[in-house]
């Protein structure tokens, strides 16, 4: 399970950056305190919840995706099975239905897609159309399919960018080390995230950013559009890497010959701009990042701005603000989520946090 969750920047900068949410995480101030974030069950029962989301147009309404294959609907006080692809997939350990996201409109033109690995053994993005409470399977169409030798690193993730483009990842292609040097190489698309312009019916996937390993969630800040990865480590360091939207051009976040800030093995970057990581902990403190939100809701408005972020293993949540492309204010909030595979919002910007064990737990 760990792999789930499977130009240089000073370093010095970063090691303040991690001791920072060692010696924040102690018991603090009372301002402090009132800022923190709290967890209260929100929903149980669940078959390994690896995500939850909200469409646009439903703003009592959310989302959650299971890896054996189903996306469960909660609306109304109701809980209904919106999706069921467990024909169509490959589940477990690092497979399984691993994304979701709904077109920007789709309150109209009821569009969504989600990512897997197939049972073919492919990573797999495919796009369907609703009929506005369940899916309707005959409009499968598949937009990606991407033969995968390994079991592991598939990113899985799908979110649509500021841009209107819907993007995915996939990482390294598996195993470890990254073995064939793909995440450097631009004639693969493993280690890459991926754009798609999803308005030309023959659009082609671009490569959008290089050089990730395993990016297990990441997300665009609501208001600014700012772009932050979550990408699981090897066997030292996990790390977040940032794009602010006024990115000029091709970011390169460094696997495999970087492993965090950290050399990993020898050699010369591909093309793009080498950045290194704006957050990173090393594995006394975890081993798999679960990458977050910034927080942009009205629940806990002390807490606005801040991106939230975590760690399957320990379930350790840290939270911080982003400043010139480095995380500032660094803490650890005071609880921890066991089986950590995601985080989510609803449609008000509020947090969720989606423990593997079936659990979903509302941050307020």
């Amino acid at each position: 399970m760990v792999g789930y969750l499977g130009v240089v920047r000073a370093l010095s900068t970063l090691a303040v950056v991690v001791a920072g949410a060692l010696v924040l995480g102690g018991a603090g101030s009372a301002s402090t305190a009132r800022q923190a974030f709290d967890k209260v069950v929100f929903a149980r029962g669940f078959d390994a919840p690896l995500l939850l989301t909200h469409a646009p147009g439903e703003p009592t309404t959310v989302y959650v995706v299971e890896q054996s294959g189903r996306v469960i609907r909660l609306g109304s006080g109701r809980r209904t099975v919106f999706l069921d692809v467990r024909r169509q997939i490959v589940s477990g350990g690092e497979q399984g239905l691993l994304g979701l996201a709904f077109h920007p409109n789709y309150a109209r033109n009821r569009l969504f897609y989600v990512a897997y690995t197939s049972n073919g053994n492919r990573n797999t993005v495919a796009r369907f159309r609703s009929n506005g409470t369940k899916a309707l399977p005959a409009t499968r169409k598949i937009l990606l399919a991407v033969p995968d030798p390994y079991a592991n690193h598939n990113g899985g993730h799908l979110a649509f960018g500021p841009n209107g483009r819907l993007y995915t990842s996939i990482g390294d292609g598996g195993a470890g080390g990254d073995p064939q040097n793909r995440s450097q190489d631009m004639s693969s698309l493993f280690g890459k995230l991926l754009a798609l312009d999803v308005s030309k019916p023959e659009a082609k996937w671009t490569i959008a950013a290089l050089g990730l390993r395993n990016p297990w969630r990441f997300s665009f800040d609501r208001p600014t559009g700012d772009l932050y990865i979550g990408d699981v480590g090897q066997g030292s360091v996990e790390e977040v890497d940032f794009t602010p939207r006024a990115s000029p051009g091709l970011e390169n976040y460094g696997w495999d010959l970087y492993e965090g800030s950290t050399r990993y093995e020898p050699g010369d970057p591909g093309p793009g701009k080498l950045v290194f990581p704006a957050f990173e902990y090393d594995h006394g403190q975890g081993c798999s990042i679960t990458g977050g939100y910034v927080y942009r809701g009205r629940a806990l408005l002390a807490a606005r701005g801040r991106y939230v972020v975590g760690d399957y293993c320990s379930g350790r949540i840290w939270s911080f603000r982003m400043s010139a492309g480095v995380a500032t204010d660094v803490r650890v909030e005071p609880f921890e989520v066991e089986g950590l595979s995601s985080f989510g919002e609803n449609a008000a910007g509020e947090l969720f946090a989606v423990s593997l064990d079936g659990t979903i737990f509302r941050l307020s």
